[in-house]
């Protein structure tokens, strides 16, 4: 009677852990692709894990599946069996519920076509004005070598201040983009990702204005925190600031 509650107790373990709850469904078609495996992922304590994966055998659509505390980046990474090293990894946003991602096996990341989650969404606006930001800081870039080249250093000292006006450009627009995204947990992340080394205070007023479920989402917890670390480490440089100054007096 023992073994068989036992057996019993096994079977409907297996049962529980095969239908594990998850609230993200990801599916989508691959384009040309015959034969590989792709690997849904995400980023834990700083590591690249893998959360579900099938293998494609023909049939170049596809499901993935996984249970998320709150929205956050995923990505799809496609290990391709033909013998080529450059295997392919794309990031998007997603929110519980279902994400659809289309794309092809020749330009697996620009070809992708990525619809259901509002984050990613206003993550594709965002990345497109970067892209903006991108062009203008080649263009300077070009022209810095070519100054250099000629010794100019009037123009040097022109596109250093070009440069200067343009990043700050950036992180306001940054900034910004976050104020009027509050109420997605994509404003955390810009914080977190793009401007995390601007001033405190532009930080502290993004994480003021988020709506209260953003700050206890993932990322609106891990501004909250970077947040403390870096008024922490302000007081410190100010104490040794202090003490510099007064042994120095």
């Amino acid at each position: 009677m023992k073994k068989l509650s036992l057996l019993l107790l096994t079977v409907l373990s297996i049962i529980a852990c095969s239908q594990k709850e998850t609230n993200l469904k990801v599916s989508g078609n691959i384009k040309g692709l015959k034969k590989g495996t792709l690997y849904l992922q995400m980023i834990e304590d700083t590591s690249l894990v893998n959360i579900d994966s099938v293998t494609i055998n023909g049939d170049s659509n596809f499901l993935l599946e996984a249970n998320i505390d709150s929205p956050q980046m995923m990505y799809l990474y496609l290990n391709k069996i033909d013998n080529s090293e450059f295997d392919d990894r794309l990031d998007f946003f997603a929110d519980q519920g279902e994400v659809k991602i289309n794309t092809s096996l020749e330009k697996f990341e620009t070809d992708a076509k990525i619809t259901g989650s509002k984050n990613q969404e206003k993550l594709m606006e965002y990345r497109k004005m970067m892209s903006r930001f991108n062009d203008s800081n080649l263009d300077i870039i070009k022209e810095n070598f070519e100054a250099q080249k000629a010794e100019d250093e009037e123009k040097l000292i022109e596109l250093d201040n070009r440069y200067d006006r343009l990043l700050k450009r950036k992180y306001l627009y940054t900034v910004n983009f976050a104020l009027n995204n509050k109420d997605l947990e994509l404003a955390p992340y810009l914080a977190l990702s793009e401007v995390f080394d601007a001033n405190i205070k532009y930080l502290d007023t993004i994480y003021g204005s988020l709506e209260k479920n953003v700050q206890k989402s993932k990322y609106g917890k891990q501004l909250k925190e970077f947040l403390k670390e870096r008024r922490e480490e302000e007081k410190l440089e100010e104490k040794i600031e202090a003490e510099n100054e007064e042994a120095n007096s």
